[in-house]
């Protein structure tokens, strides 16, 4: 585990979805996570922090990032995750400075787990308010923006959380285009529900394209 959040937290930081200290990524073990530490960034000789899920240092030395306890609430939110990001990439949280959700302007955001990706209220970072919004907008999903802020999406695997991640930006960016050139046509119900069912055959894992 330590290995594998080691190396999603360098391999954001390269994809430059995470600058400097303005992100955290954690893994969760059997009596808490291992999290990135406070003020760390990708570039520095990564050392994360055996924390308990309710931020308490298990073992080893160094402080847990302060928002510790938001990823401890998308875990108690989402069982399946063993992974969670969260970053201030550039689209998402310039977005999220909109304070508004990603909408279903492409099929693509079904694969965040709904029509939509929402965006929870602005609440101080590092705080447990921040934690209980995140988990009420990202419960039943694998993403959700935070008002003037960042992005949170979580995963089974860390290559899952990479790609969730980039994929978060990349529709993020293409949507604030779409709006900077008029008024984007939002897929309607039925539309994204094919979309979803679509995807069921999509990929090696269906053995089909």
């Amino acid at each position: 585990m330590r290995e594998e959040v080691a190396w999603l937290y360098r391999t954001l930081g390269d994809r430059g979805l995470i600058v400097g200290s303005s992100g955290n990524v954690s893994g969760r073990v059997a009596d808490g996570m291992m999290i990135t530490p406070s003020g760390g960034a990708p570039e520095d000789e990564v050392t994360l922090v055996h924390t308990g899920m309710d931020g308490s240092v298990l073992s080893g030395q160094g402080t847990p990032s302060s928002e510790w306890a938001l990823h401890a609430a998308v875990y108690r939110v989402c069982p399946e995750a063993r992974y969670v990001v969260h970053t201030h990439a550039d689209a998402a949280t310039a977005l999220a400075c909109l304070n508004r959700p990603l909408p279903a302007f492409h099929y693509m955001v079904v694969q965040l787990g709904g029509d939509e990706v929402p965006c929870a209220p602005y609440v101080t970072f590092g705080t447990e308010a921040l934690a209980v919004v995140a988990a009420e907008a990202i419960a039943g999903r694998s993403a959700c923006l935070l008002a003037n802020h960042g992005m949170i999406v979580c995963a089974e695997t860390a290559r899952s959380a990479l790609t969730r991640a980039i994929l978060l930006e990349t529709l993020c960016r293409q949507y604030l285009l779409a709006c900077s050139a008029g008024e984007p046509r939002l897929l309607t119900q039925e539309e994204m529900a094919a979309a979803r069912e679509r995807f069921k055959t999509y990929g090696p894992r269906a053995g089909r394209r």
